[in-house]
């Protein structure tokens, strides 16, 4: 039967399931659990696939002739398929034998309204089971172009949010964009906003530090790694009184004045061989906890622990391969007016950990600070044998962050809370309502004329296993705005405001993101891979491709770019990089076919880049006088001391943000990838921004976000440029395409006069007109390395690692 895009929503009720036999259901799961324990028992559980993506399942119940859920399902889909697929499973300790499936042809549900029927269960043959079992559900489809929002933008200043989820929107806050740990006094890109005024970059680090060093009550920290020896205040030029002062000794001291603090650090529990060579996890857990023992900072490790409703083997998989991936800071702090009795509370939320290798500016050099604030915060994981000893290069880093004012500020505190309570041990969280006299409640920080005025929204990727409170009922859930299934309750919901971004998108969207894979049910089926297999089913890069198509079918300007590490972190040519450079080359090759197809329709002849550019940033800096030698030399023929020699290595992209149109922007912890956006894998936090008087109805908007882009365009591209005010223009990304390729052309060069005068590459691939993705002639390999560009598949390592 031919598939049929479905892209849109579908609202589906699984009701119940009669006449269902115990009949022919193997015995033998029964006993593996007898043996290995843990088992759930004779209990069944319902799914709903569209072709081969899993997009619904329910809680389990007690083995029943009539299992009754009557669950409800609201289901973002941008899936290829024949058939809604229905399955009734029975769970074990190991896997889920199938007892039955039930069809419903996605045909019969374009040409209905709404769908209400009882399907028969059919076995592997298309047989009907025993005793003709048939399972009722309800089905409706909303088509994407019927959805109030699509290719609207935000149409007013009362834009509700995102629906369906744990945290509705707030009003009345005020936002802080950072990029980068710090920025110094001499970027100064003159950007202007709209009222006259010019965009003012502001800086990350001092203003955790001044958060930090000036609170009263509470301080509440939660990463993926927290390290102690770290110094805040790095630039000589912007002292700062107690700068000096260690992360660490700061914290502490402020617990031995009464402050409350209480942190979250995850706990490494992966000591897999591979997991440390590669560099994929390293995090100072066990120092930081071992630092604060016996002080008056609670410090807290906590695992990855799974929620309920699943087998040893993904019970075993979460606790040691997951994270708990949120980066935030949460301090009360005084009134503007400088008003010391009364306080409010001030949140941090983004992709920057309070960690070693974090510390960098808009300028990433690779060698010119080993001497001063990168001589104690050597970072290069990139190599085996890294060390300042050796010298640089160093891995200079580029990330993004944002503080959080006013009622959104509490919600960043009730996830703590929600944490804490499930992990947190002792119940030690102050109680805010007897502190009501001191710390004013939630409430607006900013009066509803103020043109400056941010309304924003809190998203998760957390699931029971990690927050206190969750439903247990499904009914309960869904009305909590949480995804339950197969008993477990999951808040998705960062997923969930990516996609409806990219749904309202009108002109053009811009992204930068640690990684970029993911919608593998639409990837090219091949004899290497089964795609069923890995399992990378978020929306995101589907969602992105199939609005591109729709505005060249339409005949409109739009236009996506993308920022993303050279490679991710770690050894290059290592089985883990070089898989998911796999996937992220699957991932763009299924893109760039979309486009290429949409480009062919409509018989436009044009290279797929020219509407989806991807990029990479990179460094390369002439040697000078007076510079840090090293007293040691990297070993000979190996990626460092080509490195070295070559004076060049990439920026790492650690950012997680999506800016659409100059008016809606996404910050958070989540990388676009499985691990961030399923869940029930990796815990995350992210929020979803606009200014309601910046919106860009009747002219560009001239905002705090289009100033944010524009700075991160001069820090990347070391220019401004008119054409960049219009992205989706033409002229636009003809004009940045350019530059990145003569940049990458400078930056991988035998020689180099003069620094680098940019950051950003092209990123070093070529794309057919049929949107095959094939190597930049010349570079199978990343430069000073051995490593390919389009990676190599494992065949070790397993596709929920490294999705």
């Amino acid at each position: 039967m031919a598939q049929i895009l479905l892209h849109g929503t579908l609202h589906v009720t699984i009701y119940e399931v009669n006449r269902l036999s115990k009949d022919g259901v193997s015995g033998f799961f029964q006993k593996i659990e007898d043996v290995v324990g843990g088992g759930k028992g004779d209990r069944l559980y319902a799914t709903i696939d569209l072709e081969r993506a899993r997009v619904g399942r329910t809680r389990l119940l007690d083995h029943d002739s009539n299992p009754r859920w009557y669950e409800s399902f609201h289901i973002y889909c941008a899936h290829l398929a024949s058939n809604v697929v229905f399955s009734v499973k029975e769970d074990d300790a190991i896997g889920a034998p199938v007892l039955g499936r039930a069809y419903l042809p996605v045909t019969e549900l374009l040409e209905n309204e709404e769908i209400d029927r009882w399907l028969e269960l059919l076995d592997k043959e298309h047989e009907p089971i025993h005793k003709n079992s048939k399972i009722h559900v309800k089905v409706q489809f909303l088509e994407v172009t019927r959805e109030i929002n699509w290719d609207r933008g935000i149409k007013t200043p009362k834009f509700p949010g995102v629906p369906f989820t744990f945290f509705t929107q707030r009003n009345g806050c005020k936002v802080t964009l950072y990029q980068d740990s710090h920025v110094p006094d001499n970027f100064v890109p003159k950007i202007p906003l709209s009222g006259g005024t010019l965009y003012e970059p502001h800086r990350a680090w001092e203003d955790v530090f001044d958060a930090i060093n000036n609170a009263k009550h509470l301080i509440y920290i939660t990463g993926w790694s927290v390290y102690t020896e770290i110094t805040l205040i790095r630039d000589n030029r912007r002292p700062k009184p107690g700068g000096d002062i260690t992360l660490g000794e700061l914290l502490k001291k402020k617990a031995n004045e009464g402050v409350r603090v209480l942190m979250l650090v995850w706990d490494d529990r992966t000591s897999i061989k591979f997991f440390k060579e590669d560099g994929l996890m390293q995090t100072h857990d066990q120092e930081t906890e071992s630092y604060f023992h016996d002080t008056e900072v609670h410090c807290v490790l906590c695992p990855r622990n799974p929620d309920g409703g699943r087998s040893l083997v993904q019970n075993l998989e979460i606790s040691t391969m997951f994270t708990h991936h949120q980066k935030i800071v949460i301090a009360d702090s005084a009134l503007p007016d400088g008003n010391e009795d009364k306080r409010r509370i001030v949140s941090f939320v983004g992709g920057i950990d309070l960690c070693d290798g974090r510390y960098d500016t808009q300028f990433h050099s690779l060698f010119r600070t080993l001497d001063t604030v990168h001589h104690d915060d050597f970072h290069q994981p990139n190599f085996a044998d890294s060390s300042i000893k050796k010298g640089g290069p160093r891995e200079p880093w580029h990330d993004i962050h944002s503080r959080l004012e006013g009622p959104i500020a509490w919600d960043v505190l009730f996830n703590f809370e929600q944490r804490w309570r499930k992990q947190g041990g002792k119940d030690l969280l102050l109680n805010l309502g007897e502190l009501d006299s001191v710390i004013i409640p939630p409430s607006p920080v900013t009066y509803p004329d103020d043109r400056e005025t941010w309304n924003v929204q809190l998203f998760r990727s957390i699931d029971g296993g990690a927050a206190f409170g969750f439903p247990d009922s499904p009914e309960d859930a869904a009305r909590a705005g949480l995804v339950s299934g197969k008993d477990s309750t999951v808040d998705r919901s960062i997923q969930d405001a990516y996609i409806n971004a990219i749904r309202r998108a009108r002109r053009f969207i811009y992204i930068e993101n640690q990684y970029f894979l993911g919608s593998s049910f639409a990837w090219k089926a091949g004899d290497d891979i089964k795609i069923e297999d890995v399992g990378c089913l978020h929306l995101i890069p589907k969602e992105l491709s199939l609005k591109i198509v729709s505005k060249i079918e339409k005949g409109e300007e739009f236009k996506v770019y993308i920022v993303v590490p050279m490679w991710p972190e770690g050894i290059p040519e290592s089985g883990s990089v070089q898989a998911i450079l796999d996937w992220q080359r699957r991932t763009l090759e299924m893109m760039y076919t979309d486009v290429a197809q949409a480009l062919h329709a409509k018989g436009i002849e044009a290279n797929p880049r020219e509407y989806l550019s991807f990029f990479c940033l990179a460094n390369r800096e002439v040697k000078k006088s007076g510079e840090y030698e090293p007293s040691e030399k990297p070993e000979p023929d190996g990626d460092y001391i080509r490195a070295q020699e070559s004076r060049r290595f990439m920026i790492y992209v650690h950012a997680k943000m999506m800016i659409v149109d100059d008016e809606y922007i996404i910050i958070g912890s989540a990388n676009i990838n499985q691990r961030s956006m399923e869940g029930s894998r990796d815990s995350e936090i992210a929020m979803g921004a606009f200014q309601p008087y910046h919106l860009g109805h009747h002219q560009p908007p001239r905002g705090q976000i289009h100033g944010f882009r524009m700075s991160l365009w001069y820090e990347h591209l070391g220019l401004l440029d008119n054409t960049f005010l219009n992205p989706e223009d033409p002229e636009c990304v003809k004009k940045v395409n350019e530059i990145a390729l003569k940049y990458w052309d400078l930056y991988s060069s035998e020689s180099l006069e003069h620094d680098l005068p940019g950051h950003l590459l092209h990123y070093p691939i070529d794309v057919t007109a049929e949107g095959e993705v094939v190597e930049l002639p010349g570079f199978e390999n990343f430069p000073d390395t051995k490593a390919k560009v389009l990676g190599t598949k494992s065949d070790t390592l397993p596709p929920i690692l490294t999705t």
